[in-house]
């Protein structure tokens, strides 16, 4: 099995969702299961999952299996802080990986052939930042080899990964598939999301 870890970032406290985003619900299955099943597919390992606001009532509302939760206790500081908890943990716990691939748990409609396409140039490509275009920037899904962990480290606010993958663009690829990268942050998103599936 590829050597790479998946980080899935749901520790935010959706501010804007007016109640708890990770677990609203489409076809019966929350927002965050939905992004986990969609990883356990393309991966037979363990799936890191960083949580942070309502951490408690989210794990208890998503009974996978091979699902290893990171608490993010500093999460206030945005999308970065969870990155910096899952290499933390994986520096605390000794685990090598060749790269790690983060998701967030906000975007549903990804294709999983879309990841694979991103596993398979990681792949092809292992000192390369795998990232997703999104036009006029780069972002995640994307995946960071090695090399950068220490630097990732050091990023902050809640688009601190963003502005890596930017300042990096030389070092960067993206697959040549495309995806639809919306995302849900407002019940109104959420609306216009499930309206979409089901047309």
């Amino acid at each position: 099995m590829r050597n790479i870890a998946f980080l899935v970032l749901a520790a935010g406290k959706s501010s804007r969702m007016n109640g708890i985003k990770q677990l609203e619900k489409i076809n019966n299955k929350t927002l965050l299961e939905l992004t986990l099943e969609k990883v356990q597919t393309i991966s037979s390992s363990t799936i890191f999952c960083v949580l942070g606001a309502n951490a408690d009532k989210i794990k208890s509302e998503t009974p996978l299996e091979n699902i290893q939760f990171i608490e993010n206790t500093n999460f206030e500081d945005g999308l970065s802080s969870s990155i910096i908890a899952g290499i933390n943990y994986f520096k605390e716990k000794e685990l090598n990986f060749e790269g790690i691939f983060i998701l967030l748990a906000d975007q549903p409609a990804i294709d999983v052939t879309y990841l694979e396409a991103m596993l398979h140039l990681f792949q092809q490509n292992k000192d390369r930042i795998i990232a997703s275009n999104y036009g006029e920037k780069l972002g995640v899904p994307a995946i960071f080899p090695k090399k950068y962990f220490s630097d990732l480290l050091l990023i902050k606010g809640d688009k601190g990964a963003k502005e890596f993958i930017n300042k990096k663009k030389k070092e960067v690829l993206c697959p040549k598939e495309t995806t639809n990268f919306f995302d849900i942050d407002t019940k109104e998103d959420l609306h216009r999301y499930k309206n979409s599936i089901l047309k």
